[in-house]
């Protein structure tokens, strides 16, 4: 039986504070350009750091694409390593955005549970990762910093039942390269696409008996 395309939805940040140049979106692009294989539709995004923008653009991407895995970039300005996050959280954001806006009741989605875990297992993906020799260190956290990144992870893990994951980088040249990125990025996301296909199909043979 031969596959369709698959689509898979990357997005990175807009501009904000220091970061007038956001690696995040940066490295998106570097991914563009070298793409996720011929049976994947890559499509990326550059989202506004704004927290009402997030709310309304992620689920349309969903909507939109209905992809296979979304995949989010952002920019840490304390990070030194590519970062892959576990999980979105639903409380506790109360800086403000690019539009002087946060939410009233600082959370993302009123009732939503706590936390979201992503169902993608990072520490595999992580492993795996560490083992190609790439010139560029992958590591794993619990905690996407309760700013636009956290807030479009949970949102995204909301919409999709957990089939996303978030992907912070550092600020470009410290220490890595645009390019990179783009290389680690693409690596991360084959080896994401395949760790998920892997417990889909595990799950597929369950539900098929």
């Amino acid at each position: 039986m031969e596959r369709g395309r698959r689509p898979v939805v990357v997005t990175g940040f807009g501009p904000f504070g220091e970061h007038a140049v956001n690696a995040s979106w940066i490295a998106v692009q570097e991914l563009k350009k070298l793409g996720l294989g011929d049976d994947v539709d890559l499509h990326v995004y550059e989202i506004p750091v704004e927290y009402q923008k997030v709310q309304s653009i992620i689920p349309g991407l969903w909507k939109e694409h209905s992809p296979q895995l979304v995949v989010h970039v952002g920019v840490s300005g304390m990070a030194t390593t590519v970062i892959l996050e576990k999980c979105g959280h639903n409380e506790g954001y109360k800086g403000l955005d690019n539009s002087r806006f946060c939410p009233r009741s600082h959370c993302c989605v009123e009732g939503g549970p706590k936390c979201i875990d992503s169902v993608i297992d990072m520490d595999a993906v992580c492993k795996r990762v560490s083992t190609l020799g790439l010139d560029v260190t992958v590591t794993i956290s619990k905690d996407a910093g309760r700013y636009l990144c956290d807030f479009a992870y949970y949102t995204s893990l909301y919409q999709s039942h957990g089939r996303s994951a978030f992907v912070h980088v550092p600020p470009l040249g410290k220490p890595y390269t645009a390019e990179q990125l783009g290389r680690a990025l693409q690596a991360i996301i084959e080896e994401m696409l395949d760790v998920l296909e892997h417990s889909e199909g595990k799950i597929n043979c369950r539900h098929e008996h």
